[in-house]
């Protein structure tokens, strides 16, 4: 857990929260057409980013994939440059080149995403090689969705961090669809987590924060290590769809994703906060606080990519090659 954090449960939501309240300011963005990325939107997910995120230290590294506005964040990457980067501007963290899905902050550990399905597990397993082969005190993770198990880069990255011994956690986001296809039609099993060959293998509610939290702090312990958090998006595969705007048009079952916005893991985590741990180190008005900061933090850092300015023409092929 960083240092700043005091209290754990009030520094856990505070860090979902930060990521919820960005990501919902993005929905008339996208809607009214002003930002053209395309956004794959982890309402919903935050629990994973944050629980696992929370537990590694700043040398630990982070690779994302085509969801990873949490994972930058809760790695500790800049607000500001994440929403320019979104809004394609030169500000950005990938100075407005990349957009939604090539995001990255290597000054804090997250190396970065990209839209190509597993395509960051084989280089999250390259970069935990490298730091055995130096002698390197450095934990890297590997965040994929449910769907990269699908794909053959990903067994055999599992099957040489098993047989190498490399410090590397494997973390499958389970939100149960693909895109659009359901688990069921994907593979035999329902269990993601009996597929590894030899690593540490857990399945964990990935709607608990503090479950996750505690389950990486534990697989630090059992390097390689494969964890799948069972969670759920409550937006569409890419953009805010149906489901945030209280129309039904997802394929999935409206019945279903009214199961899972009980388990909205924002949500639940504040209503805990509220009737279980609230003393005088942590009072509601603290709370309120906290919450009205990152709403400022927020709004800040939209404001900052609105006002920024946009790549010049001349530099299109900067550092498209090597000089």
């Amino acid at each position: 857990m960083r240092e700043h954090s005091e209290n754990l449960p009030v520094e856990l939501y505070r860090q979902m929260l930060r990521i919820r309240l960005f990501e919902e300011a993005l929905i008339d963005p996208i809607l009214s057409g002003e930002v053209k990325t395309p956004c794959h939107l982890c309402i919903g997910q935050e629990a994973v980013a944050v629980g696992v995120c929370s537990a590694l230290r700043p040398q630990d590294q982070v690779f994302g994939n085509h969801r990873s506005h949490g994972h930058y964040l809760a790695k500790g990457g800049d607000m500001n440059k994440l929403a320019a980067e979104i809004w394609g501007k030169e500000t950005g963290c990938s100075r407005g080149r990349g957009g939604s899905m090539h995001i990255a902050a290597p000054e804090v550990g997250f190396m970065g995403a990209t839209p190509i399905v597993a395509g960051t597990v084989s280089l999250a397993v390259g970069a935990a090689l490298a730091a055995k082969i130096k002698g390197e005190d450095r934990i890297v993770v590997s965040f994929f969705g449910y769907g990269a198990m699908g794909e053959g880069v990903v067994y055999e990255s599992l099957n040489l961090a098993a047989l190498w011994k490399i410090p590397i956690i494997f973390v499958c986001e389970n939100n149960g669809y693909a895109t659009h296809m359901p688990l069921k039609k994907h593979f035999p099993m329902k269990d993601l987590y009996l597929a590894p060959l030899d690593e540490w293998c857990i399945q964990i509610d990935g709607n608990d924060v503090k479950e996750v939290y505690d389950t990486t702090q534990e697989a630090k312990h059992h390097l390689p290590a494969f964890i799948e958090a069972k969670t759920y998006r409550l937006c569409g595969h890419v953009g805010p769809d149906d489901n945030i705007l209280g129309l039904h048009t997802d394929i999935r079952p409206k019945e279903e994703i009214e199961e899972w916005k009980k388990k909205d893991p924002v949500k639940t985590l504040r209503n805990f906060l509220f009737h279980r741990v609230m003393n005088e180190d942590c009072s509601r008005s603290y709370v309120n606080d906290m919450e009205y900061m990152a709403s400022r933090e927020v709004k800040n850092a939209i404001e900052f990519a609105r006002s920024s300015p946009w790549p010049k023409k001349e530099d299109l092929l900067r550092d498209v090659y090597a000089s």
